[in-house]
């Protein structure tokens, strides 16, 4: 028996892995996060499946379901939203199937940030633009950050920020990067990707918090920062495919 964390990528079916989809189809019990996971998503479980929206369960709960399914030598499809290793909040729950001695494998899942970028239609990384993004959130009611894990910190960088949880906290957000990436940096608010209700928001950290309050949007959105986000179009392009920089796989023509 095994319990298989899977991630479900963003919410559009069609973005489950092949493994995910497999492990899916053939366990027995199905544990899913119905406020993040879709329906389709695990109605592909076998027909008799015993399926639970987690939603409304304790981790009490969710652990004695694994339990007694390990009681019954049946898998467990555990199905997270994105990919489990980013806020999948697996970490506690592999700690007690380690104390119990309950093997467990991971499925990593598509991530929102990836498919957010690909609903933008961009790249996230621009040559001497942008070469690193932050995956980060803020402390709001959930678990208090790290003392050197700042907005502030972060924001010194001038890196992209993918802020995650954070939709409430517009305002806040604004104040604290304001002086170092501009009041003019380009923002996108990612509302649900993936879903059929799907919302991209373009703003400035000025004027974003107005945009995103319009459209009444308070939950299950990310947030991105950065001045790779403002359809910058003069940017020396990439080495990679440069004819004047040979590498091993594409060595330099001699005449």
């Amino acid at each position: 028996m095994t319990v298989h964390f899977i991630g479900a990528g963003p919410g559009d079916p069609e973005l489950l892995t092949l493994k995910a989809t497999r492990l899916i189809r053939s366990c027995p019990v199905c544990l899913y996060a119905g406020s993040l996971v879709p329906a389709e998503v695990v109605a592909i479980a076998p027909k008799g499946a015993r399926v639970l929206d987690t939603a409304p369960m304790t981790l009490d709960d969710t652990h004695a379901e694994i339990v007694a399914a390990h009681a019954r030598g049946q898998d467990v499809a555990r199905v997270h939203s994105g990919d489990p290793s980013l806020y999948g909040a697996i970490a506690e729950q592999i700690r007690r199937l380690r104390a119990d001695g309950i093997p467990y494998e991971i499925t990593p899942g598509v991530p929102a940030y990836a498919a957010a970028a690909a609903a933008l239609g961009q790249e996230l990384t621009i040559p001497e633009i942008a070469q690193s993004i932050v995956l980060t959130r803020v402390s709001m009611k959930s678990t208090d950050m790290p003392p050197g894990e700042t907005l502030e910190n972060f924001g010194r960088t001038g890196a992209t920020l993918a802020i995650h949880l954070g939709v409430r906290a517009l305002r806040d957000i604004e104040r604290r990067l304001s002086p170092f990436y501009g009041e003019d940096c380009a923002v996108v608010v990612a509302y649900r990707v993936g879903w059929p209700d799907e919302m991209i928001i373009r703003g400035t950290l000025s004027d974003i918090h107005a945009k995103v309050r319009a459209e009444k949007i308070t939950r299950t959105a990310l947030i991105f920062v950065g001045p790779a986000l403002g359809g910058i179009t003069d940017f020396r392009e990439s080495a990679l495919y440069d004819p004047a920089i040979p590498h091993v796989l594409r060595p330099k023509v001699r005449a």
